[in-house]
C-alpha cells in the first residue's frame, strides 16, 4: 500500500491545531497532574484517542494476518493469527504519548511481551536494533533496549476489545516510554539487525529515538 503523503500532512496539521484533541475537564486534569506527575513537558492530556496514520488505515483480518519474526536471530518464526493468541498473553496498564501532543494515561491492553518474542527467536549477540515494519507500508526502527523495555508489548486487544482497525489491528506494538510513531500499527515484520534502518518518519527528520520526557521530536 503506497503512503498517502497528502492525506498524512493533512492529518498532521489538524493535530497541530489540537483538532484530534479531546481534552480532559480542567478540574479531573489538574488533579492528575498534581498528584500524578506522568505528563511529560508539551503534552496535553485527552481522554479521547486521536488518530494519526500515513494515509488509509488498511483492513487486514485476523485470518489472513500474519507476522515475520526474523533478521539476526538463531530461530526465524513466521506466526498466523493462531499462533500470536497461542503465545502467553499479558494485561499492560499503561500510559501513552502522542508527539502531536496529546497523552493519555491508564490505558489497558492484551497482548504479547516483546521479551516473550525475544525469548521466542534468541537474538545474536550483534543484534542492536529492531526494524518494524507495517501492511500500510510504514517502518520504523528502535534501539534493541527499547524493544526490550519491560513494559513494551504487541498488542491485540484494548479496553477489554479486540484492537480495532483504526487503531492498528489486528496487532500493533506498544512502547510506552517512546512517543507513539515508535509503536508501528498492522504489524506485519519485526527484524533484529545489527545496523539501524532510518523509518518513515525518522528519514523525514523526526528523531531516532523519541524520548516524550527529553522531548526527542526532531533532530
Amino acid at each position: 500500500m503506497a503512503i498517502n503523503w497528502k492525506l498524512m500532512d493533512a492529518k498532521t496539521e489538524w493535530a497541530d491545531e489540537g483538532r484530534l484533541l479531546v481534552e480532559l475537564p480542567e478540574d479531573e486534569a489538574a488533579t492528575i497532574a498534581r498528584d500524578k506527575p506522568r505528563v511529560p513537558p508539551g503534552q496535553n492530556l485527552t481522554n479521547g484517542f486521536p488518530v494519526l496514520s500515513i494515509g488509509d488505515n488498511p483492513l487486514i483480518r485476523t485470518r489472513d494476518w500474519q507476522l515475520v519474526l526474523g533478521g539476526h536471530v538463531e530461530r526465524r518464526i513466521h506466526w498466523d493469527w493462531q499462533d500470536f493468541q497461542s503465545a502467553p498473553q499479558t494485561e499492560f496498564k499503561t500510559d501513552i504519548h502522542c508527539v502531536t501532543g496529546w497523552s493519555k494515561l491508564d490505558t489497558v491492553w492484551q497482548g504479547v511481551s516483546t521479551r516473550e518474542i525475544i525469548r521466542s527467536v534468541r537474538p545474536l549477540h550483534t543484534t542492536k536494533f529492531v526494524t518494524l515494519r507495517s501492511y500500510d507500508g510504514y517502518a520504523t526502527s528502535l534501539d534493541m533496549a527499547d524493544f526490550a523495555h519491560e513494559d513494551a508489548f504487541l498488542a491485540s486487544h484494548y479496553d477489554g476489545n479486540p484492537l480495532d482497525r483504526a487503531h492498528g489491528g489486528p496487532v500493533r506494538l506498544i512502547v510506552p516510554h517512546l512517543y507513539l510513531w515508535k509503536s508501528a500499527k498492522w504489524l506485519r515484520q519485526i527484524w533484529f539487525t545489527d545496523k539501524e534502518h532510518r523509518g518513515t518518519w525518522e528519514a523525514r527528520g523526526y528523531h531516532r529515538r523519541g524520548d516524550p520526557w527529553k522531548q526527542e521530536r526532531y533532530e
